[in-house]
């Protein structure tokens, strides 16, 4: 019986090989956690009269700039307060009329020697206190107006508004809030575990969301007051989705480092369930079972930590497909 053989030639792209030294290098270690996104500032609408709420101009969700009408607060007491002080004013200015004409004729009388210089003195005194009370009426009425002016609930920051407590027809006093600004910008504040407190620092480089997504933000304030085992820390984020004030947001956060041995995550392949990483040694290059580790991102390459089946000093071989 005749055994045939059949040599097939397999045809591939030209593959050159890149030798690599492993060496230790310092990996980051990232702590998971939650941040919520928060408006810079939180600033209440307060009513600086008390009264009813006649007009509720906005809601939550409404974008206001600084000065904005929140709402209107009336009172009706400060509108008889008026009318009381314009029927007095009117008393007092016929009063003064009166006062004026009897001063004006007791200064002809003078000069005819008909009244006495105590009698005028008098009569002026008479009209000098009618103007003041008519002063001190007016003045009294400008406050009122002042007051009424008042009622107009402004809001004190540009921003969003948050959260609106009243509803129009509500009894309100004064320095009650009647709605919640937020402004100055957003930012994540994070609640971290008081154990990892001491590996942060503020201009800390701090990793937001996952998934592969890669953007960052800069941790500007660490509060030192722990509350509950954790403390709280405020970081900047640029272009910050600012729609829902109050999301939480996964970020990682630097928390120590570490010596690890890193190699390319293309010189790793697994043959029957093995990850293998081809080393060059004296006796040539050979295939050694390894223990990978988590991928690393550098500069926009892909690495591999190396658990064990490598040592420092080891040249790694890895192939380029041109």
């Amino acid at each position: 019986m005749k055994r045939f053989f059949v040599l097939f030639c397999l045809f591939a792209a030209p593959v050159t090989a890149e030798t690599i030294e492993v060496v230790p290098q310092t990996v980051t270690e990232w702590k998971p956690v939650y941040g919520q996104i928060e408006t810079r500032d939180r600033v209440p609408a307060r009513a600086r009269i008390g009264g009813t709420i006649s007009e509720l101009l906005v809601t939550e969700g409404d974008r206001v700039e600084a000065g904005t009408r929140v709402a209107v607060i009336e009172d009706d007491k400060l509108a008889f307060r008026i009318d009381s002080i314009d029927a007095q004013l009117d008393a007092a200015r016929a009063q003064l009329a009166t006062a004026q004409s009897d001063l004006d004729r007791g200064e002809q009388l003078l000069e005819r020697g008909v009244i006495t210089s105590q009698r005028m003195d008098q009569l002026r005194t008479q009209v000098q206190v009618l103007d003041g009370q008519i002063s001190s009426l007016s003045s009294e009425r400008l406050v009122i107006e002042q007051q009424i002016t008042e009622g107009a609930v402004l809001a004190p920051d540009t921003g969003v508004v948050l959260s609106v407590p009243v509803a129009r027809g509500s009894v309100v006093n004064a320095g009650e809030a009647l709605a919640e600004i937020g402004g100055g910008g957003a930012f994540l504040r994070l609640a971290v575990p008081e154990r990892f407190a001491g590996a942060l620092a503020e201009g800390d480089t701090i990793e937001i969301g996952q998934d592969g997504e890669r953007r960052q933000g800069e941790l500007v304030k660490l509060y030192p007051l722990v509350q509950g085992g954790r403390v709280e820390a405020d970081v900047e984020v640029e272009g910050l989705d600012t729609r829902f004030v109050g999301r939480r947001v996964p970020v990682r956060l630097p928390v120590a480092e570490r010596e690890a041995l890193l190699v390319p995550d293309a010189a790793l392949e697994r043959v029957g369930g093995i990850d293998l990483v081809r080393v060059e040694t004296a006796q040539g290059v050979l295939s050694r079972a390894v223990v990978p580790g988590e991928l690393i991102t550098r500069d926009g390459a892909d690495w591999r930590e190396i658990l064990t089946g490598l040592s420092a000093g080891d040249k790694v071989v890895v192939d380029a497909h041109e």
